[in-house]
């Protein structure tokens, strides 16, 4: 069978090639390959073009064979990319846009944030969809470089800014051990409960 880097390089996808990220993905995903799951990537590409984009939808389809790939997009999509390929056009902020989808799927096996790279489009998305990943599921969001970068809602200069993404997510650390927390006042949530392990890569969680 063919590595997730040779059918993304099959593609022309920048998961393989600028950003390295396929590599990790195997590492997580290479088990579960001929399950039946359901996998929703925030981000189909090619910006406003219509008729372009869908490379890394193309790659999962053929990497995940019994899979049902799910787009999201800001922008109205064209794009015939076969019938276990589903395209829905909205905002990745939007409980709306995203209920939409949820409504079809219901629960979600794997959700890849390659969205705006907004900051507050990260935290946000996250935290409308964790809640319905499937146990045992994975979440992943890339290009997380944005937190550094002043266009993005990101801030180069005061790391421990708390508007940035990746200090947002540096805190569910502490969510992790929140039995430990010497705090009677600390409030557990859904998060505490629900998240056992966040693993930080080179501009991806």
């Amino acid at each position: 069978m063919e590595s997730l880097t040779d059918i993304s390089l099959k593609y022309n996808t920048d998961k393989s090639t600028a950003h390295k990220y396929t590599k990790i993905y195997e590492k997580y995903l290479s088990s579960i390959r001929n399950t039946t799951l359901n996998l929703l990537e925030i981000g189909i590409g090619g910006y406003d073009n219509s008729e372009d984009g869908g490379g890394s939808l193309k790659m999962w389809r053929d990497y995940f064979i019994k899979g049902q790939i799910i787009g999201l997009d800001i922008e109205k999509k064209i794009l015939n990319l076969g019938e276990r390929i589903h395209i829905f056009q909205g905002s990745q902020d939007s409980k709306k846009d995203l209920d939409n989808i949820l409504s079809k799927f219901h629960k979600l096996d794997i959700i890849i944030d390659d969205g705006s790279h907004l900051n507050k489009h990260q935290v946000k998305s996250f935290e409308l969809l964790f809640p319905y990943l499937n146990k045992g599921g994975y979440y992943f969001i890339e290009d997380i470089q944005s937190s550094y970068i002043l266009n993005y809602g990101g801030d180069g200069f005061y790391l421990n800014n708390k508007k940035t993404a990746i200090n947002y997510f540096k805190t569910l650390i502490d969510k992790i051990n929140f039995q430990e927390i010497e705090n009677p006042f600390f409030q557990s949530d859904y998060f505490c409960k629900n998240i056992t392990e966040i693993h930080f890569y080179h501009n991806l969680i």
